[in-house]
């Protein structure tokens, strides 16, 4: 095994016998898809591939419980707000003793530690694109995207995680097609499958009498746009006629919009059929409660809840936004929507809420699509293959 100087050539050799090393810089180790991923790949790695080390540009977070190797190094460097030209030479420090074949940054905010990686003799690099910005989810902003641009030239090769963040890096970034790697997510189907409801899991008296469960799991931040599904969920409760059982509503998750949310809940005439469940360990359970999944986000790469929850056999109300159009196919498998919609999403929810079959027939569809397409184990392959190809393995 080789890992070749990026200005010749000529072989950098790694030690006989020795497993080379992939260092992850992220900004945080704490809840997300991009941090479950993560988690996934450096679990599912065969021991005798490649080892993993990470480093948080500010610190560690609770998925580092989640690690199942014991020899995974995680780094916190607690960087500045604002510009910390310091994390530049910490950064260079780090990766000239740890010694990688390849560093594989994450998202805008860790694309600068491409530069400290590049000035090391023989290390590879790899950039992965799992969304945009919160700040500017269609990628318009000229100030990022001329950082972005000015980076391009040092990152040997991109990974995307939807055809859609991989054309715009194509069209609005100039990056070379055949630097840019699309590779989906997958989804362990051991863990997210269909089941029985735990329904002992929820608080008392709150699922009785059979209600349909509309449901979603995110954090509570103003990029998920959880209010407009609490406004779409209010039409259809508001609109069942008396003698129905009223629908429930679940929002799993915790976050800055928590409070917010709850006003909202309230002022809505909702609380007595809504259950905010704050941050659970216990996400195939309670997606096992749900009939339907609702993702109501203003953007997003490729939603691993949506995954997760068509791992379960469920329908899915989703917004038009990223990578979601790849998961859910119009009126196949759930609906999609207009981001901010709450008319048309409550229309389609209350379609599911009122059929049954048609809950039915759509779960059924969502299975097969992440069955035939979305496993772990090739999505772990497709990224050990780039780094096998990078390495001239």
């Amino acid at each position: 095994m080789a890992n070749l100087n990026k200005d010749s050539c000529i072989p950098v050799p790694i030690a006989e016998g020795e497993v080379p090393l992939v260092l992850h810089i992220i900004h945080e180790l704490g809840t997300g898809g991009l941090e479950n991923g993560l988690i996934n790949i450096i679990n599912r790695t065969p021991e005798n591939r490649y080892r993993h080390a990470i480093v948080c540009l500010t610190k560690t977070g609770s998925f580092e419980s989640r690690l199942t190797k014991s020899n995974v190094a995680v780094v916190s460097l607690y960087r500045r707000s604002g510009q910390d030209f310091g994390l530049y030479w910490k950064l260079w420090k780090i990766i000239n003793r740890m010694k990688p074949v390849i560093v594989h940054t994450r998202n805008l905010s860790a694309l600068e530690a491409q530069i400290p990686a590049f000035l090391q003799r023989g290390v590879k690099t790899v950039h992965g694109v799992h969304g945009r910005d919160v700040f500017d989810l269609e990628g318009k902003n000229k100030k990022y995207n001329l950082m972005r641009k000015i980076i391009r030239p040092l990152v040997g090769r991109y990974i995307t995680v939807s055809r859609d963040l991989r054309e715009w890096l194509i069209s609005t970034i100039g990056v070379p097609q055949e630097r840019v790697v699309q590779i989906y997510n997958g989804v362990d189907q051991s863990l997210f499958k269909p089941g029985d409801k735990p329904c002992t899991i929820a608080p008392d008296g709150f699922l009785t009498g059979g209600s349909v469960v509309v449901g979603t799991v995110g954090r509570l931040a103003e990029v998920k746009d959880q209010a407009t599904l609490i406004n779409a969920f209010a039409t259809v409760l508001h609109s069942t006629s008396q003698d129905a059982l009223p629908p429930k509503l679940i929002l799993v998750g915790d976050g800055p919009m928590r409070g917010r949310l709850e006003q909202l809940v309230n002022t809505s005439g909702i609380s007595e059929h809504t259950w905010i469940t704050g941050d659970r360990d216990d996400i195939p359970d309670i997606l096992r409660l749900f009939d339907l999944f609702v993702l109501p986000s203003l953007g997003e790469g490729i939603s691993n809840t949506i995954l997760e929850a068509m791992a379960t056999g469920l329908p899915i109300v989703a917004t038009n936004v990223g990578g979601t159009p790849e998961l859910v196919e119009h009126e196949i498998n759930g609906y999609l929507v207009q981001s901010g919609d709450s008319d048309r999403m409550g229309s389609y929810i209350g379609r599911l809420v009122h059929s049954k079959e048609q809950r039915k027939i759509m779960g059924l569809a969502s299975l097969e699509r992440v069955r035939n397409q979305f496993d772990w184990n090739r999505t772990v392959d497709s990224y050990l293959a780039v780094y096998d190809e990078l390495l001239h393995v």
